[in-house]
């Protein structure tokens, strides 16, 4: 029996994304809405991603707008001082929580399990289906849905005698390999990395496959604290102003402790720009085999063969470890606002949840498409060091064009997940002032600056 959903909006994806934008038009708004979803609950990627996986920012920063996922510092470890990055069963319980909160409004269906074809919703566990009115609006929530190994084939082959295995099921390995190889230049390689000489594995027992080097952002410097985290983009701008390249404007950075690399002596050319604390740094400059030649093409029993036709020997009974998968993705900016849907994008740089919830807030208050699009031009992930450039502008426009709502600029300082914020609470400080009068004086500048370096490179 086919139903038809009494809904204003279906929100195609469950994800980050799509949690955050049906969380906070609905509660800005008296809106009816279907959340649907091909996985079994809410949580995106979250769902299938590696059992020691962590968010690589502070938990205050992630999730929906309505509820804080965490915001205590942590008292011991590495990371004292610093605020929790909160786990994946932590982070896969914050939305299963956050899912009876919508149910409980009564205004908010959640159809997981599903398909969307054309406007009928496909549950492919039960075959039931549901219809979707002409008058519903289709919220492409899962545009920019990142790739992760667990659900993506490697993007080399392996012959019948050699072993390898998604970077989720290292974990399950029954018996110790001589050597680890993993494969990939992103935060899971990393985190691969950390986790194996967490682990106790010797830093000469792992060969890195990695194809370009990056350039991440000092965790210590992403905090829920104004006084540090304006910092962070006042130097940005301050130093944009006195590069005459981008690599010379993240050598400054570097210089200035935002960002960090993994080898001195290589100079990065991908910019995703994830945090990473200086411990995990530490431990991964002890891994020495690093092979660069493009990447992996083709895996052997003992051996590698690269991108560039290079073959690199590797032991015998060595585990290859697929951290290879795009993660986030980049494809061409659209307008959010369309006549036949909205897709969801990142409004501000580096934070798509907030960017979510503030594409959720702007379709609960304003009635003109051409004015929302106005208000929210989308932005990109970075990758290169240019489309990071491009990243920043985007997002710091956009950002300056929310603050000038005056309706926007309250809300936003009650949203944590908001990494500008300044809280009504917050008692203020020298410190502070110097910052925000850093950061008024160096964004126009800067925004001149880094829209030329985006171009000269």
């Amino acid at each position: 029996m086919t139903r038809t959903l009494d809904v204003d909006y279906l929100v195609v994806g469950a994800g980050a994304m799509g949690m955050g934008f049906a969380d906070a038009l609905v509660d800005h708004s008296d809106a009816r809405v279907a959340i649907v979803d091909r996985r079994h609950g809410a949580g995106g990627h979250w769902l299938e991603d590696y059992p020691f996986v962590r968010l690589h920012q502070s938990s205050t920063f992630y999730g929906v707008a309505s509820t804080v996922l965490g915001g205590n510092v942590q008292e011991q470890g590495p990371e004292a001082g610093l605020h929790v990055r909160a786990s994946q069963p932590e982070i896969v319980d914050y939305y299963a929580r956050a899912v009876e909160r919508l149910r409980r409004t009564g205004r908010v269906e959640v159809l997981t399990g599903c398909d969307v074809v054309g406007r009928t919703v496909v549950s492919r566990i039960s075959g039931r289906t549901w219809e979707v009115p002409a008058s519903c609006r289709v919220v492409n929530a899962h545009y920019l849905a990142p790739s992760i190994p667990a659900e993506s084939s490697a993007p080399f082959s392996v012959a019948d005698d050699a072993r390898a295995v998604t970077v989720n099921d290292v974990v399950r390995l029954e018996e110790a390999p001589s050597q680890y190889v993993i494969v990939g230049s992103g935060k899971t390689a990393t985190d691969a990395c950390v986790w194996l000489l967490g682990q106790g594995v010797d830093p000469d027992a792992i060969c890195w496959v990695r194809p370009r080097d990056p350039w991440m952002l000092n965790r210590a410097l992403i905090q829920p604290d104004p006084e540090v985290f304006l910092g962070v983009p006042a130097t940005t701008f301050e130093e944009a102003a006195a590069s005459s390249s981008l690599d010379e404007l993240f050598l400054r950075l570097e210089d200035a402790g935002v960002m960090l690399r993994i080898d001195p002596s290589v100079t990065p050319t991908m910019a995703k720009a994830p945090t990473l604390g200086l411990w995990e740094l530490e431990l991964l400059r002890s891994i020495e085999n690093v092979v660069r030649h493009g990447h992996l093409r083709n895996v052997e029993r003992g051996r590698l063969e690269l991108e560039d036709g290079t073959t690199v020997r590797v032991a015998d009974d060595a585990v290859v470890v697929h951290c290879a998968a795009d993660g986030l993705k980049n494809p061409p900016l659209m307008s959010v606002w369309r006549p036949e849907d909205i897709t969801v994008q990142p409004v501000r740089a580096g934070f798509p949840c907030f960017s979510a919830a503030a594409i959720g807030y702007v379709e609960a208050t304003r009635r003109d498409d051409a004015e929302k699009n106005r208000l929210c031009p989308p932005s990109r992930f970075g990758n290169s060091l240019q489309q990071w450039a491009d990243m920043n502008v985007r997002g710091t426009r956009a950002s300056m064009a929310l603050g000038a709502e005056p309706d926007i600029a309250a809300w936003s300082n009650t949203v944590a997940i908001n990494p500008a914020r300044i809280p009504a609470d917050h008692p203020g400080s020298a410190e502070l002032d110097r910052v925000r009068e850093r950061l008024a004086a160096a964004t126009g500048p800067g925004l001149e600056a880094l829209t030329r370096l985006m171009t000269t490179g």
